[in-house]
């Protein structure tokens, strides 16, 4: 019986996806699957969660700027080496599969050194650093965009191949009704749906402040505000306020109309596969690579979202935007299908496929 190791974590960004792949494998017929991934953190609750065998190893930070305590996360990826190293050893997978991130480094490099075969996955335009370190090794490298390979080294392009961002089958199959109820929401009236991460994002959810009074006139603003934020505003029959989303996530965001969030891959592929219009506002600034601009960058393009950014984010500027696409039904339909388009690949089938083929590579070769 084929085994796959998976690897990846760090935030749900990099562990929902490889668990989307992991239940396509498991659907196909008989395999085993384990994960490694954090010792600390959400990793082991969202992966045992989803009755996957979980193995935690220490887990150093990759930082691309000075800090002292990248002099100290030296000694845990070097201890996360030889614990994931030790685990690779004594179960034998046939095949790696790394969804990204910094506890994804360590793992991969094991297998490396092991002759495990390693296929990883990028979700965003531009590949992290993490992604640049795991393909020096990998037999496939797996892109969500076509763009992905300018970014990498000539070298690599025949192992590169094109599948898109793996979606967890309930997104597909949600529906818009259930989500309505869980809401309580009639299906005569317009959903907005606010994004801001499990954490909550202060600039979305200021702008929803001060905007909130034009935003409700076409629709009532359904607002996952996060976890950790504190939130004052009193829910209303046209403002529907709550922290989290979790089991219900596919079903709220099936009965919307528009989403207005951040633009991390996971979110913005999870609306293309359900066809959503989006307004995005990328994290930006100085503590960021860049990778939600250009992710934004490439669902406008395509003609699916309308993007605020740097000097361009304003209250004045959400509402215009929200309020163009509100009252133009020609428009939010042409953003739907666009939405639809780019949602229409389903990564996890493609990622399998390329996983089996490199599996029978090495099995026959």
């Amino acid at each position: 019986m084929m085994q796959i190791a998976f690897t990846g974590g760090g935030t749900g960004g990099h562990i929902y996806p490889g668990l989307a792949v992991a239940g396509y494998l498991q659907r196909q017929g008989p395999c085993r699957v384990f994960w490694i991934g954090s010792g600390t953190g959400l990793d082991r609750s969202i992966v045992e969660g989803s009755g996957i065998e979980f193995f935690g190893i220490p887990a150093g930070k990759l930082r691309r700027y000075f800090s002292f305590r990248n002099f100290l996360d030296i000694f845990k990826v070097l201890a996360g080496f030889f614990t994931a190293r030790k685990i690779l050893k004594r179960k034998k997978p046939d095949l790696l599969f790394s969804k990204g991130g910094f506890v994804s480094v360590p793992p991969c490099l094991a297998a490396a050194s092991l002759g495990i075969p390693l296929c990883t996955h990028e979700s965003d335009l531009s590949p992290g650093l993490a992604t640049r370190i795991n393909t020096r090794f990998a037999q496939r490298i797996f892109t969500a965009y076509e763009d992905t390979a300018a970014f990498l080294p000539p070298r690599y392009k025949d192992r590169i191949r094109l599948t898109g961002n793996p979606i967890r089958p309930e997104f597909r199959e949600a529906d818009a009704g259930r989500g309505r109820t869980f809401l309580g929401i009639n299906g005569g009236e317009r959903i907005l749906l606010v994004l801001g991460g499990s954490q909550g994002a202060r600039e979305i959810n200021d702008l929803v402040r001060t905007c909130l009074a034009e935003l409700t006139k076409p629709y009532i603003v359904v607002h996952q505000t996060g976890q950790s934020t504190s939130w004052d505003l009193a829910p209303s029959e046209r403002y529907r306020p709550y922290p989290y989303f979790k089991e219900e996530m596919p079903q709220v965001l099936a009965a919307s109309e528009l989403v207005l969030g951040r633009s991390g891959a996971g979110t913005i592929w999870e609306c293309a596969a359900l066809g959503r219009p989006m307004v995005l506002i990328p994290l930006s600034g100085s503590g960021t690579r860049g990778d939600q601009v250009e992710n934004a960058r490439f669902f406008e393009k395509a003609g699916a979202a309308a993007v605020l950014s740097g000097e361009g984010v304003s209250p004045q500027a959400l509402v215009e935007t929200v309020l163009s696409i509100a009252h133009n039904e020609e428009k939010r339909a042409a953003m739907a299908r666009a939405s639809a388009k780019i949602g229409a690949q389903d990564g996890a089938a493609s990622i399998v496929r390329e996983m089996m083929s490199l599996w029978e590579e090495k099995t026959n070769g």
